[in-house]
């Protein structure tokens, strides 16, 4: 019987597939897996991986946070250790021109080298706003300008298309003024809605439709809704589609994280963010607790978030990892980064 791809996106247990995790890729609730360093200790097993998680199911959107710098999950065997979005803000500040190019082909390494491993979207790029205090963002930042985190992302997105990957702005619609880290604590953002904007949101208007997707941030602005961002029918209805007239996909941050806890249970977390317009919901690092949203959420996704998580998929053939090490513009793109931060 064909399936039609869920609204959450889970994780497995370890490096194999065991029968729970092929159970749970099964289930018609699931639309997608995330992966982390857990989940790898070489390309081989990798690709091993990925491939078994196609077998049970090919509509699976496959994805993992590998953004360079401290978060970055793939690291050894091969992978370029990539740059902080940080640097790439620095290197800006020098040579505006040069930090273009060196952004477009982080994007590209990036890109290729996870689609060559058989994995379809990367949850970047971070288009917070450095403000100097924001412990969990810090150097995942481009700059604290925000017409330069716009055209740094612009380029590195450029390079993710040339590998056929589509991208994820993330966290909406700001994260990098309010302290506290979501993963542990529920920050809290005091400014108003036309200081927010004006500054934080400024980057997701610039760049429109070349934006695929959006992830929220689980951060109260008190002065615009009660309700973490990822919650909010005011933020993800009224301002990012309605204002900002977004149409790519709306992916939930984990909710397994503190900060969004205030949606209730796991279950009661995900039909917040999905009945707030979150087209898929993410529960990270608890497989099993993930089992029991899966059996108890009654959700039918509409056809137009059908369509949405589907242009997500990668466009093209990947290259598998022998002939990209040979691929002219993978070359030129490790020269790039080779004399950028040499």
């Amino acid at each position: 019987m064909k399936t039609t791809p869920g609204p959450v996106m889970l994780d497995v247990v370890g490096k194999t597939l065991n029968h729970d995790d092929r159970r749970r890729l099964a289930h018609q609730m699931t639309g997608g897996v995330i992966l982390f360093a857990r989940h790898y200790e070489s390309r081989a097993q990798l690709v091993a991986l990925t491939d078994s998680i196609r077998a049970i199911r090919k509509d699976l959107l496959i994805a993992v946070d590998h953004e360079g710098g401290r978060v970055q999950r793939f690291r050894t065997d091969g992978f370029t250790v990539l740059p902080s979005m940080g640097k790439l803000g620095a290197l800006w500040d020098i040579d505006v021109l040069h930090a273009t190019k060196v952004a477009t082909a982080v994007g590209y390494i990036l890109a290729a080298e996870l689609r060559a491993c058989g994995i379809d979207m990367s949850f970047t790029p971070v288009l917070d706003l450095d403000y100097g205090h924001s412990q969990v963002i810090g150097d995942r930042a481009f700059h604290s300008d925000p017409r330069v985190v716009a055209l740094l992302a612009k380029s590195l997105n450029h390079g993710l298309a040339l590998a056929g990957m589509s991208n994820c702005g993330k966290h909406f619609p700001g994260h990098g003024f309010a302290q506290a880290d979501s993963h542990v604590a529920m920050p809290v953002d005091e400014r108003s809605l036309e200081d927010i904007l004006c500054d934080d949101v400024a980057p997701y208007d610039w760049l429109g439709l070349s934006l695929g997707a959006v992830l929220p941030a689980h951060v109260v602005y008190p002065k615009v809704d009660a309700k973490p961002a990822g919650f909010s029918r005011i933020w993800l209805q009224d301002i990012l589609r309605k204002k900002l007239r977004f149409d790519g996909a709306i992916f939930s941050d984990d909710l397994s994280m503190d900060a969004a806890r205030q949606g209730g249970t796991l279950t009661e977390g995900a039909r917040a963010a999905l009945e707030a317009g979150c087209d898929m919901v993410l529960i990270c690092n608890q497989p099993h607790e993930a089992e029991k949203v899966l059996d108890a959420l009654r959700h039918k996704p509409s056809k137009e978030s059908r369509q949405r998580l589907k242009r997500m998929q990668p466009r093209g053939k990947a290259l598998k990892w022998s002939r990209l090490m040979a691929e002219p513009r993978y070359v030129e793109a490790q020269a790039l980064l080779r004399s950028a931060f040499a």
